[in-house]
């Protein structure tokens, strides 16, 4: 199965974090699954870590070589085909995040699931796992 990581459960596996669920845990863990981050999600953490609104034991540059290295996470770069996606999503008042509407627009375009706990993404269609 192609997984692509939500930015919180990327944030999550990484740091070792109980609210990551036992389910994203697996399929995360299983060999058989290639898991995907996109560059939103790595562009919405180092944001999060430069405000101060989320808190690395390790500098974002050692986090990135884990989740390559390590994890052996790959990237999913972002594509034209998904920034026209994003333009036809239908856009509901109570969900704005554009980092959300990329990885939701991925996961569409590339027929992947999205593993996260955000219930918002349902709505969209897209296979949510957590």
């Amino acid at each position: 199965m192609r997984l692509l990581l939500d930015t919180h459960a990327l944030y999550w596996y990484t740091t070792g974090d109980s609210k990551l669920s036992i389910q994203a845990q697996t399929v995360i863990q299983d060999a058989t699954n290639d898991v995907f981050l996109s560059p939103a999600s790595l562009w919405e953490i180092a944001v999060k870590v430069s405000n101060g609104k989320w808190k690395m034991n390790k500098s974002f540059e050692v986090f990135l070589d884990r989740c390559l290295n390590q994890y052996e996470f790959n990237i999913l770069p972002i594509q034209p085909s998904h920034t026209i996606a994003v333009s036809r999503l239908p856009f509901p008042t109570d969900h704005r995040d554009p980092f959300d509407r990329m990885l939701i627009s991925q996961a569409i375009a590339e027929s992947m699931a999205l593993v996260s706990v955000d219930s918002a993404f349902d709505p969209y269609g897209v296979t949510r796992i957590w």
